[in-house]
């Protein structure tokens, strides 16, 4: 097995596993769509075509009869219903798992499971329209027969050996390659929609055909010249399928002139076709090296404007930090763009999700996607896809009720869980909202402390919002019983540590018999951050400017001591200070040092103020890596480079505020 083909072979694969994720989510609501029936049929076909070069028979087998299937639905002699449904999703975990091992490294995969195969097969025969049961699906053979015979492409009397063969008959050479089998019209000849394979003399015509020849094949469709092709007969690859490495599963690259009148599915893949010359797939390694030119770019950008401010500064060299300004501000722009990708790559899976829990737990659930081409960063779309998991299993599992106790509660006994997203400003609001019980607060209070986090007059004092971000913390769990779905007490402070990494924010409204609503908010893009400079001393620091609530001078008479932790009173609340100089300078009296600002900053539910010398304003930086002796060092989240041409450290805030916990 050639590791090169191979791992070709995934990339497609897994883009088609996704693609038909979605598309078979999107067939349970438009079951007679043709386009779609079309679509999740050269899905199929592709996959199969790529296992079936490389030997993987294990995926042949399920690919073949799932495409079978397909080819039967859409051509209206089999109903795609709740049974279909269910073998064909069945059908998909298996290709999903089989290509899942191929990439964790199995060469050799398990037999596929026969009971399933048989599954498919009835549901092939037993639902077409006057099958027979003469008919057989064709079982392609993975391994490469021995060395044979070259297979001669020979054009029947009369046709222009200058012309081009059909997209009809050469899809026919496809589906004979994939059954591998040659059946003879007369010896040594076998006819396929009007073209001759010619075998040549000793050749078996009941025997198999090789991979070696029927690229050959292969070779001569491509080789044949370009005059009136006739329609195709089935719709080209949609826009975000690329290239197989292998050459069976789909026909030449060449572009094609306009098709002839002759079949009804030539005018619906026209814009597929024009999407698919304009999509590029781009190494992500590339993309990220790119990203750092541009930082760099900023840091230049960040050094121009700095001389620009100075007395000799000429007039050209003010115009011409204008124009880098705006170029690089454009460039960024449009690099950043290129990591961007449409949150319904995340938001594709939960159909299935909340469709499988629902049957699980007996409950009738519908699920609506809200904002799906919502774009952000390629980075944040595989960040955010296990906290969502989690969040919406616990929507489904604690949030919607029982359809019996929804009708005691004059609900509609479907419940309704609602995943949305959409863009505000520089950020990304993501929302997980059902219309369940909701939560307590008084419970969560009790529970709180049972568990022994708090006493009962601290927990009393908590309203609402403070009550119900308690189940962030770590083992809190208010389910009566444990399941594998939910209940363990694992998993929110897990989602809150993740999406606080991600420089974002959750926060949680609920009212008791109403339902929930989270959201999650995260900036567009990780790679250059918004900060607010601060400095101590001589010393630069960049605190993430999402975090940063207000500032205002600090003034040592209205602070007090609470615990030992110095605290600050602010709208009747009080405020744990943060002195960076405690941090930076432990031999520094804090009691006595007079910091110039406090900056409040939110974290979750945590709020501190960070006393500093003097505030610098905002500036865009790129987060560099610290090396590896100090990347172990609590507190930082890396360095930049500044303006004026120095180091400073960007603060971990999440981390700092854990340190000086009070």
């Amino acid at each position: 097995m050639d590791e090169e083909i191979l791992q070709d072979f995934l990339i497609e694969a897994s883009e088609l596993v996704e693609q038909l994720d979605e598309q078979l989510t999107d067939l349970a609501n438009s079951p007679t769509d043709s386009d779609l029936l079309n679509a999740i049929f050269r899905g199929f076909h592709t996959i199969k075509g790529g296992a079936g070069f490389l030997g993987v028979t294990p995926l042949v087998e399920v690919c073949h009869r799932a495409e079978n299937v397909f080819d039967k639905i859409r051509n209206d002699e089999v109903a795609y219903d709740d049974v279909a449904s269910d073998v064909i999703m069945r059908a998909f975990d298996v290709i999903s798992d089989y290509i899942e091992k191929l990439r964790d490294g199995a060469r050799e995969l398990d037999e596929a499971d026969t009971g399933l195969l048989s599954e498919l097969d009835a549901l092939w025969r037993g639902q077409a329209a006057g099958a027979t049961h003469e008919e057989e699906i064709a079982t392609p053979e993975a391994e490469v027969a021995p060395s044979q015979p070259e297979v001669k492409l020979q054009l029947p009397e009369g046709v222009d050996p200058d012309g081009d063969i059909s997209d009809d008959e050469f899809e026919a050479l496809l589906n004979q390659r994939d059954a591998l089998s040659v059946s003879a019209d007369e010896p040594g000849t076998t006819s396929v929609a009007g073209v001759k394979l010619q075998l040549e003399e000793g050749v078996d015509p009941d025997g198999d055909i090789t991979d070696d020849e029927f690229e050959a094949l292969l070779n001569q469709r491509d080789m044949l010249g370009v005059d009136e092709p006739s329609a195709p007969a089935e719709p080209p690859k949609s826009a975000v399928e690329p290239k197989v490495a292998a050459p069976a599963p789909q026909p030449a690259p060449a572009p094609k002139p306009a098709a002839k009148d002759s079949d009804g599915d030539k005018g619906e893949d026209k814009p597929s076709k024009a999407a698919a010359e304009s999509t590029v797939r781009v190494d992500t390694r590339r993309l990220d090296e790119i990203m750092n030119l541009v930082g760099e770019l900023v840091l230049v950008r960040n050094r121009l404007l700095t001389l620009k401010s100075l007395e000799d500064a000429q007039e050209e060299l003010s115009n011409a930090v204008g124009n880098l300004d705006h170029v690089t501000t454009d460039l960024q722009t449009s690099v950043m763009k290129t990591r961007m990708q449409p949150v319904k790559k995340v938001f594709g899976r939960f159909p299935r999700v909340v469709r499988d829990l629902a049957r699980k737990l007996g409950k009738e659930i519908e699920l609506e996607l809200q904002g799906e081409e919502t774009d952000l960063d390629k980075n944040l779309v595989e960040a955010l896809a296990d906290p969502l998991v989690h969040l919406v299993r616990n929507s489904v599992d604690h949030g919607i009720e029982m359809p019996s106790e929804r009708e005691n509660a004059n609900k509609p006994r479907k419940g309704t869980v609602i995943l949305a997203a959409e863009q505000e400003g520089d950020h990304i609001l993501l929302s997980i909202t059902d219309d369940g019980k909701g939560m307590d607060p008084d419970v969560l209070r009790r529970k709180a402390v049972e568990k022994g986090m708090m006493d009962e007059v601290s927990a009393n004092q908590l309203d609402d919002k403070a009550a119900f971000e308690l189940i962030m913390s770590a083992g809190f769990s208010t389910a009566e019983t444990i399941s594998d779905i939910s209940g363990r007490g694992v998993g929110m402070d897990v989602v809150k540590n993740m999406i606080t990494k991600l420089n974002g924010s959750i926060d949680i409204h609920s009212v008791l018999g109403k339902g929930t609503q989270i959201n999650i908010r995260v900036p567009l893009t990780l790679a250059i951050l918004p900060t607010l400079m601060v400095s101590f001393g001589e010393d630069s620091y960049a605190i993430p400017l999402t975090s940063v609530q207000e500032i205002f001078d600090f003034d040592s008479d209205q602070t007090n001591k609470i615990d030992g932790q110095m605290m600050v009173r602010l709208r009747e609340k009080s405020i744990p200070l943060i002195f960076l100089s405690e941090w930076l300078s432990p031999e520094c009296d804090k009691t006595t040092y007079d910091g110039d600002k406090v900056i409040i900053v939110s974290i979750g539910n945590q709020r501190a103020g960070f006393v500093v010398d003097q505030v610098n304003g905002q500036e865009e930086v790129v987060i560099k890596p610290l090396g590896v002796m100090m990347k172990h060092i609590e507190g930082y989240a890396g360095a930049t480079i500044t303006g004026n041409g120095n180091i400073a450290l960007i603060l971990d805030l999440p981390g700092v505020i854990q340190r000086f916990q009070y």
